[in-house]
């Protein structure tokens, strides 16, 4: 992916597979709010939407999670918890290096922090306390979507 300043919409679509209608709806529900937001033209028309690289990234994980069926309302209280008890932005906590990161588990996310602490990303209040094996997690990363090439032509 080549890094701009700020992607459009379509840019955005493209690259997580999310369509342009659900950025706008993200958008005006508050869950995703762009970097640079749609205004009226003189023309009557609007703008589109501009969003940074590291929205884009985040919007690449949300876009993923939402394909697993994470709802709207559990990637709110997502972004939420992440913002409110621990500080951080999703891009933050997604990949190593950051001040945490999440882990993935079938459908249950959960994060480590700098200094070990395990925490089940749906009840933060207090970290786990692991005793024998370590679960088998993976890091939550970002993935671009790939591209269909073409339509499938099925023989009936």
């Amino acid at each position: 992916m080549k890094l701009k300043k700020h992607y459009t919409s379509r840019e955005v679509a493209s690259l997580t597979g999310l369509s342009a209608r659900q950025l706008q709806w993200w958008d005006a529900r508050r869950l995703f709010k762009p970097a640079i937001a749609p205004r009226r033209t003189e023309a009557g028309g609007f703008t589109e939407r501009r969003y940074t690289p590291l929205d884009v990234l985040e919007l690449q994980v949300l876009a993923d999670l939402r394909r697993r069926g994470f709802s709207i309302p559990r990637l709110r209280r997502l972004l939420a918890t992440l913002r409110d008890v621990f500080g951080v932005r999703l891009y933050e906590a997604i990949g190593d290096g950051g001040p945490m990161t999440l882990y993935i588990v079938g459908d249950q996310l959960y994060a480590r922090t700098q200094d070990g602490r395990l925490f089940n990303m749906e009840h933060p209040a207090q970290p786990l306390l692991m005793v024998g094996e370590e679960l088998s997690i993976r890091p939550l990363t970002a993935r671009q979507r790939k591209r269909r090439t073409g339509a499938v032509v099925r023989k009936s």
